[in-house]
Parts: structure tokens; C-alpha cells; sequence
């Protein structure tokens, strides 16, 4: 057992999951912490492309772990490489993003190799040389560090938005990238996966959306999310809501940020007539800036909003649009 500590970072079709940069910046920290070397892993099919762009950060190697039968993406094939690979490495900790993807085979994986999962952290300490992780409870209204109680390779998962992807470092020079060749055999994947599902064109994963405008009960009326849509049209963001929306039937469900819909931490976020219950925060409190508007100055998610601005949205929204627009035109 070696004391390394090695990201698996995510990729679909040959693209990397941002939220892939946000682990390694984690890793980057805890490594910086503990002193252990810090090594990342891209699972796949012809991965040379990827593990050559993780390679530029900093980290002591990447391993390409190559399987023809690892394309397209199954949680049985995934599970399979991830046990051999790591049986033979044996890291001490193994972090990857907490994403639909890693949530699909993780606990597979981790049950196979006789391991639990500390899921969808948000922190981490190293105290007299014990690391722990950082979980939010109850909707976020308790935080609980959490330490491992088996044998090594521990594995967690890190929020969406919990550490800052553009923080991740560089390093002096490129990584050495080993392509490592698994067996999996025919038997093993139980499932043959047709094109991913999209319900619509417009259907956008918000996790990666960089501008997002979100609407909440302040809106009043369904005709008047047009003027959310214009201003995230403007921006070149994505339209999203608060629950009571997605509920009434507004907006589609795959819209709602919060605790029971999607963790998102865009470059901005901008939350119209939303009052900030904790169920809502908890999903979008790791944006880089928070712009909030509401006529009541007592609202909740002022306190956790970068710009506040305090009036009615009917009032303040259109001459902002219009303001956008111009500036895009001069730009």
C-alpha cells in the first residue's frame, strides 16, 4: 500500500468534466496537507488526448487506463477496470467528482473492493495526522467531519463547486502519462447503452453552465419568466428556479437548484425574486459571485450574496437587459 493519493477524473466522448479540475485542485491541497504524492487517473478508450492535458497540472504521473470495451461508459466495465487498477496501485485515497457518472458506479466499486464512501464532501482537515471530510446534513443545515474506518484505498467524492477548478496549479513541466491496459471480459457488462437521453435540445446539464439566471416565487406569474430568459439570453447563461417553480410546473424539473435538484457553481449566478431557504442555498452557495434581487431586505440569500440589490425585479431587470445588450454591442 503506497501513501498516494490519486484523482479519477471523468471524461465523456473525449471531453473532460470540469468538475474534474475542481477534484485535482483538492487533491493539489490535501496532498500540500499530508505530503503524500498526488497522481490522477483517465479511465477510457483512446485517453491519450486527456491524460496528456491532465499531465500540465501538477502531479507526480497519470495513468491512461485503456479497455476498448470502457466505450461506451457502463458502471460494470467502469467498476471492473477501477478494481483491477487499483488492486495493483493500492492508493491510500482515491477522489473523484461526486457526478451522475461517479455516483452510478462508485458504490459498486467501493462494495466490490469491500470499502465504504465518504460522498459529496465539501472540505477536508488533517489534524494529528488523521484526515477528515467535510459533509453537509440535514439539507445543509449541520456540517460533519468524517474519518475512514477501514484499511486503505479509501474513496470520496468532492460537491460540485466545493473547490475552485481555476485555482487548480500548473505544473514546472508535464506530468510522465503510463497507459495502463486492463481485461475485462465479455460477461461482465450486463447492459448495452443506446445514445445518452436528452428530453429536449434546450436540455442543458447545469453543472456546467457558467452564467446562470435563476427565478424564484418573486417572478409571481409564468408569462413573466420571458424576462429572466431574455437577461440569461443576454448574458449567454442558462435559465434555472428554485423549487416552488419546477413544483407549479414553470419550468421543467431538470431546472431546480437546490437539495433535491442540482449543486451548480457558475462563474455567476444571478437569483431573481428568490428568497434563499437553506434547501436552495446548499445547491448554488459555491458560485463565484452571487448577484441577488428581491424587494424584501430581509431576505436570507442576501446574506450570502456578493452584489445585493434591494427593489423590484420588475423594475431593475429590464433596464439591465438592455444595458447587457448595449455593452455587448460596443464590445
Amino acid at each position: 500500500m503506497s501513501e498516494s493519493i490519486l484523482i479519477v477524473v471523468e471524461q465523456r466522448e473525449g471531453k473532460l468534466n470540469r468538475a474534474s479540475w475542481e477534484t485535482i485542485t483538492a487533491g493539489q491541497a490535501i496532498a500540500a496537507a499530508t505530503g503524500w504524492p498526488l497522481e490522477a487517473a483517465v479511465v477510457g478508450s483512446g485517453t491519450a488526448g486527456i491524460a496528456s492535458e491532465v499531465a500540465a497540472k501538477k502531479l507526480a504521473k497519470v495513468y491512461a487506463v485503456e479497455s476498448s470495451k470502457l466505450e461506451p461508459y457502463t458502471p460494470d466495465a467502469f467498476a471492473a477496470a477501477l478494481k483491477q487498477f487499483l488492486s495493483t496501485k493500492q492508493p491510500k485515497l482515491v477522489l473523484m467528482p461526486h457526478t451522475y457518472q461517479v455516483r452510478d458506479f462508485v458504490p459498486k466499486l467501493a462494495t466490490a473492493m469491500g470499502r465504504t464512501v465518504i460522498s459529496d464532501c465539501v472540505g477536508f482537515k488533517h489534524e494529528n495526522g488523521k484526515l477528515l471530510f467535510t459533509r453537509q446534513m440535514f439539507q445543509g443545515k449541520f456540517a460533519a467531519d468524517v474519518s475512514f474506518n477501514s484499511d486503505p484505498p479509501w474513496f470520496a467524492t468532492l460537491q460540485n463547486g466545493a473547490f475552485r477548478g481555476d485555482k487548480v496549479e500548473a505544473g514546472a513541466s508535464s506530468a510522465p502519462v503510463e497507459t495502463v491496459n486492463v481485461e475485462i471480459a465479455g460477461e461482465v457488462i450486463r447492459n448495452k447503452p443506446q445514445e445518452v437521453f436528452k428530453e429536449a435540445k434546450q436540455a442543458v446539464d447545469l453543472t456546467q453552465a457558467e452564467i446562470i439566471v435563476s427565478v424564484g416565487r418573486g417572478i409571481k406569474e409564468q408569462k413573466n419568466i420571458e424576462i429572466a430568459k431574455q437577461l440569461a439570453d443576454a448574458l449567454g447563461g442558462d435559465l434555472a428556479a428554485s423549487r416552488p417553480i419546477c413544483d407549479s410546473g414553470w419550468l421543467p424539473m431538470d431546472r431546480q437548484i437546490g437539495s433535491s435538484g442540482q449543486t451548480v457553481a457558475p462563474k455567476l449566478y444571478l437569483a431573481l425574486g428568490i428568497s434563499g431557504a437553506i434547501q436552495h442555498i446548499v445547491g448554488m452557495k459555491g458560485s463565484r459571485a452571487i448577484i441577488a434581487i428581491n424587494k424584501d431586505s430581509e431576505a436570507p440569500i442576501f446574506e450570502i450574496a456578493d452584489y445585493a440589490v434591494v427593489g423590484n425585479l420588475f423594475d431593475i431587470v429590464p433596464p439591465l437587459i438592455e444595458e447587457v445588450k448595449k455593452a455587448k454591442a460596443g464590445s
